[in-house]
């Protein structure tokens, strides 16, 4: 009896130290939970937020984060990932974008997506061949194509709806399996000393994670809320974009696009599919009529619908009536870099012009085939002052393409919009008449529109052709005061439009990039 006793006594004391013993051991393993320490980054353990809740920090070591997954993210994830660097991609919303513009990729940025292998993903898109512009002022058009007759027959403009070109791009990127998509919305960049160590973000669910890596690339679009860090930000909002599509009709000159120097501003239209052709009406200033109370439809159809080509007309009263109208402002964001270790500014989250010409992605993928050959010789991307010092040739490198694209959009835009100014108005038909020339007066300035001429002399002087030939045209037959005046006035107003462009861009990196030290700066040895 007394054996039975104590083996129920001993079974007890077992029972009670092994019950101990556990709570203590899941205790253990729990702990970290409520622990600020962050213990090994090879370990999925949670730390205390700033604001007392939990915040859990990825345990899976990336070489490169990657805030947003537009064109630009998508893009550089995949050839990063090619490249076997391991990428993390932090997009906020992973669902087929839908947007208004972006929808225009030029001959340039074709060239460029072909040299970053990404070319198929304008497969099975429905996108469409573009080999020019055609021009339309007063009554009157002119024919612009493309100048590529230097090049293969596959070499063209392509124009699609931008979603579903960046599902694709995505799609291509996650076939690596270096290469990992998640969505969340990046918070806050992670800074210790100076030096960019990661992101946090938020998940789906509200979860709040840390990812560290040696290099974060921030391409979060022309809303970024993380560039103010990074740059130095000065945007401008000249105008907005009032967007349609128009069905059942054909474009007077197929496969090209087409602008109307209209009054107020162009007005453009380019295919996105075999049925589809987008309108974008662009509307001066940040205010635009008011679509909810038919002030928009209205503006269409009184101010914009008489200038349109007429094969156009009725499929453009048409969109007005279906009323899926959508606006988008037109931004425009010099690049001024603060060069910071550890991060990159990428996209339109650095760099923006205004959407006139279509040159938004050509810059993008131009600089993404930079950035992947100034890192192709860098092994090791941990030596943050290094690679920042080295990463600041990016700025000078990335000018010919960039600022050439930039300084025309604006120079472009601000010479096509209507004014009340008589020289003004002799400099936009100049314009008109120099392009309808032909030969080197058409084909130079559209080389340099479509990216295939990324040269800033060219265009400064090309520029100024056009400002001397509308001086010309005052002053011929019959020179007058009254003409010289205006021929000076003219001359005047094309220097006010071009050279504040210039200046935001940066005179010493546009024309003498070879003065920039960081121009020779070489890459470290690995």
């Amino acid at each position: 009896m007394m054996m039975i006793d104590q083996y129920i006594l001993g079974s007890f004391v077992a029972s009670l130290f092994g019950f101990v013993l556990l709570y203590k051991l899941r205790r253990k393993i729990k702990k970290p939970k409520s622990n600020s320490k962050i213990g090994n980054k090879d370990e999925c353990i949670n730390s205390s937020a700033a604001d007392g809740g939990s915040q859990a920090h990825s345990g899976v070591e990336d070489d490169v984060i990657i805030v947003g997954a537009g064109v630009a993210g998508a893009a550089l994830a995949y050839t990063l990932g090619k490249e076997g660097r391991r990428v993390r991609v932090i997009e906020r919303d992973l669902t087929e974008p839908d947007r208004i513009v972006g929808e225009l990729l030029q001959p340039g940025g074709y060239l460029k997506l072909i040299e970053l292998g990404l070319e198929d993903c304008l497969r099975d898109i429905d996108a469409q061949r573009v080999f020019g512009y055609a021009l339309y002022m007063d009554g009157n058009n002119t024919k612009l194509p493309y100048p590529l007759e230097k090049f293969d027959s596959d070499v063209s403009g392509r124009s699609f709806h931008n979603g579903r070109f960046i599902l694709r791009m995505r799609e291509k990127a996650s076939t690596l399996s270096n290469v990992r998509l998640e969505q969340g919305t990046v918070t806050s960049l992670l800074e210790e000393n100076g030096t960019v160590k990661g992101v946090q973000y938020k998940t789906r669910n509200g979860e709040e994670i840390t990812a560290y890596a040696p290099l974060t690339v921030v391409c979060d679009g022309c809303f970024s809320n993380l560039r103010r860090s990074l740059c130095t930000p000065k945007v401008e909002n000249p105008s907005c974009f009032v967007g349609l599509i128009l069905e059942n009709c054909e474009l007077p000159y197929a496969n090209h696009g087409h602008v109307v120097l209209g009054d107020p501003s162009p007005i453009l239209f380019y295919p996105i599919s075999t049925t589809e052709i987008r309108c974008l009406v662009d509307v001066p200033g940040q205010k635009v009529p008011s679509i909810a109370n038919g002030e928009m439809a209205n503006y269409l159809k009184t101010i914009v619908a008489p200038q349109i080509p007429p094969q156009l007309y009725n499929s453009f009263i048409a969109a007005i009536e279906k009323g899926n109208i959508r606006t988008m402002p037109n931004r425009s964001m010099p690049a001024i870099p603060l060069p910071t270790p550890g991060a990159l500014l990428m996209g339109d989250a650095f760099n923006m012009r205004h959407p006139l010409t279509g040159g938004g992605m050509t810059v993008a993928l131009s600089d993404i085939v930079l950035l992947r050959d100034l890192l192709r010789p860098i092994h090791d991307l941990n030596d943050a002052s290094t690679l920042c010092k080295y990463l600041e040739s990016f700025y000078t490198l990335r000018k010919p393409v960039a600022s050439t694209i930039n300084t025309l959009a604006g120079a472009l835009y601000k010479v096509f919009c209507a004014s009340p100014d008589q020289a003004r108005k002799e400099m936009r038909q100049a314009c008109f008449d120099y392009l309808s020339l032909g030969g080197i007066f058409s084909n130079g300035p559209i080389s340099l529109l479509s990216g295939l001429n990324p040269r800033p002399l060219h265009l400064f002087c090309h520029f100024f052709a056009v400002a001397v030939y509308g001086v010309g045209r005052l002053l011929l037959p019959f020179p007058s005061p009254k003409r010289f005046w205006l021929g000076a006035r003219l001359l005047s107003a094309a220097s006010g439009i071009i050279f504040p462009i210039i200046k935001a861009e940066g005179i010493r990196q546009m024309f003498f990039p070879a003065t920039v030290p960081a121009y020779y700066r070489a890459s470290p040895v690995a």
